[in-house]
């Protein structure tokens, strides 16, 4: 009943207690006539006041009852629902019921029969068992997107349903028995869809590990004085591919940059981000710049590229003439690098934030690595553990690496076992293992140094052409060979006379594959191919070194100074 009307009457708490007591109390007995006009003596005392004229009061309305479901049968509740409904009693599971839907996609079941022999699709589900359970412990089971058996006649019928099996009681009184409800929800539309999301994800992660792959070296540059290996392992088929890389750039005069790095996301974006460093990396090589100068140009560049993505890298420079790694890191994991007598050792600091956070002066450190040490260098992807400190992954990297022996491949499948990476690793992994080999017998025959200081005044030249000519017939060179070694040096040691300053050294050096002839002095302005003019008296020494020569270059040497050098590749019988 609305008292609204009566707010005046009626406020507040009093309002909603008369509300309730006239819901509760029964209907008042007929009042007089004259009473209910309100003409009677005991008018307007209690009463409800007369309606002005021209207006009626509203009907009173009567609160509908409440439903009884006592009257309800099985049929009346699982019969028009669309989902599967089976009632079974007993120890056996004797059928009591099944709704319509039920028999609509399996046939009519009759009933007071046992599951096994009425309901063998049940059993196919294998809820049977099941069964058996809800009716010993009394509580629910549910089994969820169970692919059901059709009949033969429906063949490309399928669904997928999500069974729950609920004790019940199955009669009255004294015949009651204990019992089961299977109600079976039809999620054939969800199975589906994230079916497709799944399919839609391995299409995506397969692009982007196709990317990835098609990003990374085919094919390792080899150097002549070290093996290298490496290894690239994608995350299990449910993660996405991250941006793990790594290189090898042969720099020239024996020397060699190793690089890995690590974008962090996930996808085709953080391949392409990679491949973008990758090349950057490669291009900044060409260079030979020292690795913290490497490292402040990709800093720059990765914020440019994208702002939102940072990225982790090593970049190393290995200089078999002076037997040491030189090393710059931003925000990467330690260099290992393991001596002869089989000790690993940490990279130590300088390390700077990741790529791309910018305002930071990267650093270079060095290591030693001569003949007989071996070192590794890797991402994350191999020593992270959700369930542990990244530390004791390193630790445990330390541990493999000490004993692994073999050919860098060899090793690189030793340590990634070691480290228990599978194929379902929920991380990329990258792995770059190289040894610097101590030659012996033959093969140390085949690689030799010679080194000359240069005091200045005009008998340098003959000095240098002298030793020169010395050097390269004891490596028994052929006579076109050792001329060509001998001009080079020449004219190397003419530009250093002319354009450098003191201290000045001529260094000599042959691999199995090449003849590579350096000069060092202290002065930092490094030279450049130009067109000479038929009147210039100077000018064509780097144009006859680049027209002879194999390949030349010059950089910038630590402390000051530069290094110009060139290459000779070596003929075939002479390897």
């Amino acid at each position: 009943m609305n008292f609204t009307r009566w707010s005046a009457r009626l406020p507040g708490t009093q309002r909603r207690a008369a509300a309730r007591a006239d819901r509760t109390a029964p209907p008042p007995p007929p009042r007089p006539a004259a009473t209910a006009a309100g003409t009677g003596s005991n008018a307007g005392i209690g009463s409800v006041p007369a309606a002005r004229a021209g207006s009626a009061p509203p009907p009173e309305t009567v609160p509908a009852p409440v439903p009884s479901l006592d009257g309800l049968s099985v049929h009346d509740v699982l019969g028009t629902v669309p989902a599967l409904s089976a009632v079974v009693y007993g120890p056996d599971h004797r059928i009591a019921y099944v709704n319509d839907a039920y028999a609509d996609l399996f046939g009519p079941r009759p009933p007071g029969v046992p599951a096994r022999d009425a309901l063998p699709e049940l059993e196919a589900l294998g809820l049977l068992p099941l069964m058996d359970q809800v009716l010993r412990s009394g509580k629910p089971r549910t089994v969820k997107s169970r692919r059901v058996p059709v009949p033969p006649a429906d063949r490309d019928r399928h669904g997928y349903y999500t069974f729950t099996c609920s004790p019940i009681e199955v009669g009255e009184g004294t015949g009651a028995q204990r019992g089961v409800l299977v109600f079976a929800a039809d999620v054939t539309d969800q199975v589906e869809a994230a079916e497709r999301l799944r399919a839609s994800e391995r299409r995506q992660r397969e692009a982007a590990v196709t990317l990835q792959r098609s990003l990374l070296p085919q094919e390792l540059e080899q150097p002549d004085d070290l093996r290298v290996a490496a290894t690239y392992q994608p995350g299990g088929k449910d993660t996405a591919v991250g941006g793990d890389w790594y290189d090898v750039i042969t720099l020239g005069a024996g020397r060699t940059a190793l690089v890995i790095g690590d974008v962090m996301g996930r996808g085709v974006r953080a391949a392409a981000v990679m491949g973008q460093l990758r090349t950057a990396v490669r291009a900044y090589a060409r260079l030979d710049l020292p690795p913290h100068e490497v490292l402040q140009l990709l800093d720059g560049l990765a914020a440019e590229i994208d702002a939102t993505q940072i990225a982790t890298c090593v970049y190393a420079v290995h200089d078999p003439n002076e037997g040491r790694l030189v090393y710059a890191s931003a925000g990467h994991l330690p260099i290992l690098v393991r001596d002869p007598d089989g000790t690993v050792r940490r990279a130590a600091e300088p390390t700077g934030p990741p790529l791309g956070t910018g305002g930071w002066l990267h650093t270079s450190g060095t290591m030693p690595l001569g003949p007989g040490s071996c070192a590794v260098l890797y991402t994350d992807g191999l020593v992270e553990r959700r369930d542990e400190d990244i530390d004791e992954g390193i630790a445990a990297l330390e541990r493999a690496f000490a004993g692994a022996t073999g050919s860098p491949q060899v090793m690189c499948d030793r340590l990634i076992r070691a480290l228990g990476v599978t194929q379902e690793h929920d991380d990329d992994v990258a792995l770059l293992v190289l040894q610097h080999p101590a030659r012996t017998g033959h093969d140390a025959e085949l690689f030799h140094n010679a080194a000359l200081e240069l005091l200045g005044g005009v008998e340098a030249a003959p000095r240098a052409r002298a030793f020169a000519t010395g050097v390269l017939a004891s490596w028994r060179f052929p006579t076109d060979l050792r001329d060509l070694g001998v001009l080079a040096t020449s004219e190397l040691v003419a530009n250093s006379l002319q354009h450098g300053t003191p201290p000045m050294r001529l260094r000599l050096r042959r691999t199995d594959r090449r003849l590579i002839i350096e000069v060092t002095d202290g002065d930092d302005h490094l030279p450049r191919r130009r067109r000479a003019e038929p009147v210039d008296e100077a000018g064509r020494g780097i144009s006859i070194i680049a027209t002879i020569a194999s390949s030349w270059g010059s950089r910038r040497t630590p402390g000051g100074g530069k290094a110009v050098w060139c290459e000779f590749a070596l003929p075939a019988v002479h390897g």
